[in-house]
């Protein structure tokens, strides 16, 4: 290879990095992150721990949303 397809290489580089920076910045930069981060924390703190007084009404609900799904006739 010469120094002419090198340059031209980066050049490549460099114009296609250009032209994709605003995509990049929403994807990758310092605002989406604390966004991510943000939602992340708002997730977690509707979590909760099922108790023990809660554990029967919980196993019920697992099993009423089972028996709803949708199966398939294995004929």
């Amino acid at each position: 290879m010469s120094w002419l397809y090198i340059a031209l290489l980066a050049a490549a580089v460099v114009l296609v990095a250009g032209a994709e920076w605003p995509r990049l910045e929403e994807r990758f930069g310092g605002e989406s992150r604390r966004q991510r981060e943000r939602a992340r924390r708002k997730a977690k703190a509707n979590l909760h721990v099922v108790g023990d007084d809660e554990a029967d009404e919980f196993a019920a609900s697992v099993e009423r949303d089972l028996a709803n799904l949708p199966t398939i006739d294995d004929r």
